[in-house]
């Protein structure tokens, strides 16, 4: 047995996410990270994942009982109607576009989606944040002490909004998934007192740009 093998990670399982991003007019960092997190919600609210019958419910539980691993990709011209033409959810928001898929194997990616470049997905930011939407919405921060790309950003904070909905309150969790769980990424907020009072906190598992265990981000909500 590798010195590296870890079983719940046998074989890798991962969440698809893909940024449309085109080269004359392109997002903005924080939209695509808050699109990429209510997608991701969506994604696990929609029937199909959640409802006793429906056909991804099994894929999320075989996921979820794996380590979370999300992959963000980029998509322009073509490629982005090939990627939407496959079952998932798209969130438009703030001129981005995000749109996440069921998860699967990591060797299993359609191949609509493999041709997708990973790695190189990095926008500029709005010179002036957006304000919060109304309320619930859940708020997700980002660890200013490390450099991430914006496909990184995406998926971490993806795994943010995974985490509030399984672990918030549920009656303040089934009134912001009811109100379509927006999202709002704070900008120069005091790190070291949210990481305190924050719900839930993402801690990386080293497979790209960061040491294992880095706090990336935290989420709460905003009632």
């Amino acid at each position: 047995m590798r010195p590296d093998y870890d079983p719940l990670d046998d074989p890798p399982w991962a969440m698809q996410l893909v940024v449309r991003a085109e080269k004359a007019d392109p997002p903005n960092h924080g939209a695509v990270c808050e699109a990429a997190a209510t997608a991701v919600v969506r994604v696990l609210t929609d029937p199909r994942a959640a409802a006793p019958e429906g056909e991804w419910r099994e894929a999320v539980r075989e996921w979820e009982s794996r380590r979370i691993r999300k992959v963000a990709r980029r998509a322009r011209g073509v490629r982005w109607p090939e990627a939407e033409a496959l079952p998932g959810v798209t969130v438009a928001h703030a001129g981005a576009q995000v749109r996440a898929f069921p998860p699967g194997p990591v060797s299993d990616v359609p191949p609509q989606l493999a041709r997708l470049q990973v790695a190189g997905l990095d926008l500029a930011d709005a010179e002036e944040p957006a304000p919060p939407p109304e309320p619930p919405y859940a708020v997700i921060a980002l660890n200013p002490d490390i450099t991430i790309t914006t496909g990184k950003a995406a998926a971490q904070c993806g795994h943010a909004a995974q985490l509030l909905l399984r672990q918030g309150r549920r009656k303040h969790v089934a009134a912001w998934v009811e109100a379509g769980a927006a999202v709002h990424l704070a900008r120069d907020v005091p790190w070291r007192q949210c990481v305190k009072e924050a719900t839930v906190a993402v801690r990386d598992g080293g497979f790209t740009e960061i040491p294992p265990g880095t706090m990336t981000a935290i989420a709460w909500l905003q009632r």
